[in-house]
């Protein structure tokens, strides 16, 4: 069955990669949700998409540059504070919840972000059958294999790879995670699928690609509205 995944939470009526979009995902009836991870400049892991704090909060610069106390002072949209890793973990392993973790790291080299990451995985004891790392940066995919081969892993991209599912192999992971619309096409999907690797796509919001995904039998949609894919899905 197809996972319905939270782009950032729900992401589509709440401030993104907060807990309150985090919550309302659930409360949505998501199978999962996709957060980004960054590190603050005293090594904590932290929930935000961009490099930098100014679309998204009142901050502005980059997030690298603060403390995660001086993080946590900024408000990221109706007064939510920036979302340690950590707490996301336990908020989501308490709710039973799917989790695609991606590391930021494709234009800043955050040095130990794998190794950060897997660490407070194995501290909540999160089943790794309910956790998928995604990066864009796949030498990183391929360093969270040199650590822990068991943790699976997926690949990001926007453009339409030659032979995906070959390109999967080589980089070791277990899932391709391309914008959707280099694999609307059913013979890429079979490329993928038939090698034995799952499609878990992003950002789908429009409901006429929600039903094609579907039918192509991919095996997770990344959606900023929960609500709508699950009302489709149902």
């Amino acid at each position: 069955m197809t996972l319905n995944i939270a782009h950032r939470g729900f992401s589509g009526k709440y401030p993104e990669n907060t807990m309150l979009a985090f919550e309302k995902a659930s409360e949505a009836h998501c199978s999962g949700i996709e957060t980004d991870i960054q590190l603050s400049k005293d090594g904590v892991p932290v929930l935000i998409h961009d490099e930098t704090l100014d679309r998204t909060s009142n901050g502005t610069g980059l997030v690298k540059d603060y403390t995660y106390s001086e993080l946590l002072k900024l408000n990221f949209g109706s007064g939510q504070k920036i979302p340690a890793l950590e707490d996301f973990i336990a908020f989501s392993k308490e709710k039973n919840l799917f989790i695609n973790l991606e590391l930021k790291n494709s234009i800043i080299a955050y040095e130990g972000i794998e190794t950060i990451t897997l660490n407070l995985l194995d501290k909540y004891s999160y089943p790794k059958d309910k956790v998928i790392l995604s990066s864009f940066n796949h030498y990183s995919m391929v360093n969270i294999k040199a650590l822990d081969i068991s943790y699976k892993t997926g690949l990001l991209y926007d453009c339409w790879i030659y032979e995906p599912g070959n390109y999967c192999r080589l980089c070791r992971a277990d899932a391709m995670h391309p914008q959707f619309f280099s694999v609307l096409n059913k013979d890429i999907v079979d490329n993928i699928k038939l090698q034995g690797f799952q499609i878990n796509t992003y950002t789908v919001n429009e409901a006429e690609y929600m039903k094609k995904l579907l039918q192509l039998g991919v095996d997770g949609i990344i959606t900023n509205y929960p609500d709508m894919l699950n009302q489709i899905m149902q």
